[in-house]
């Protein structure tokens, strides 16, 4: 079995004529955690698309647990173990909380089933509140919770997260990092993008910087703990 979970090589870009991703090389591992930072515009959430093929890139490759998976649709990235909390959440409003996590329960690739509905309930205590309401009834954080709740219920052995808290509360924003930490010490590999360059690389193993669409940094978040100047050069304002 391949350790590698999620492989993106030599990835370039493009939307239209512009060319956001210029030669990205991307990996992560079973079980690791990396952090994707930049600034605006950097080309984060294109990348998280690319090697998705939601967006498909105009040259390189992407390899899920070292199978070339480039000319793949995205369901069949999803199906091999792969989920998703897109920027935005993308819930179904006019589903109850219940609805939206039943409707993607399944067994994980190597059939696990460790994260159960009521497990989702015990993690997400909020959202067992307000488990009969309508997605288009929660406030941000909980439906925030419901997206990872959700993508928690497909069993996946990869989590991503685009903008784990943006526009919450920080008392919310702070609930949300205890979640992903425990998401992440159950064994779940987790890419995530968060504004929040303390936080993130506190949960992260690695961290890899974007800067115009290319790879500036690829390292332990212990070396930018370690030397802040790396955050100040890449990502200060």
């Amino acid at each position: 079995m391949s350790d590698m979970l999620l492989e993106g090589k030599e990835i370039h870009t493009y939307y239209g004529h512009s060319h956001v991703l210029h030669g990205v090389d991307f990996h992560i591992k079973r079980g690791e955690g990396v952090a994707l930072m930049g600034r605006n515009g950097m080309g984060k959430t294109t990348l998280l698309k690319s090697l998705l093929n939601i967006v498909k890139p105009r040259h390189g490759r992407i390899m899920v647990k070292g199978d070339d998976f480039s000319s793949m649709p995205t369901y069949r990235l999803a199906q091999r173990g792969i989920a998703y909390v897109p920027e935005g959440r993308g819930i179904f409003p006019n589903l109850s909380v219940r609805e939206n996590l039943l409707m993607a329960a399944r067994e994980g690739v190597d059939g696990q089933l460790d994260w159960t509905f009521d497990r989702v309930m015990n993690t997400f205590p909020r959202l067992g509140e307000r488990i009969n309401n309508g997605g288009w009834q929660l406030s941000g954080g909980e439906q925030q919770m419901l997206t990872i709740g959700r993508a928690l219920m497909t069993n996946p052995d990869l989590l991503i997260l685009d903008e784990a808290t943006e526009g919450l509360a920080p008392l919310i924003a702070q609930e949300i990092w205890k979640i992903v930490k425990t998401v992440r010490q159950t064994g779940i590999a987790c890419i995530v993008i968060d504004k929040n360059h303390q936080a993130v690389t506190e949960i992260c193993d690695r961290s890899v910087i974007l800067v115009k669409g290319q790879v500036v940094f690829d390292g332990k978040s212990e070396e930018i703990k370690k030397n802040p100047e790396i955050i100040q050069k890449y990502l200060g304002v």
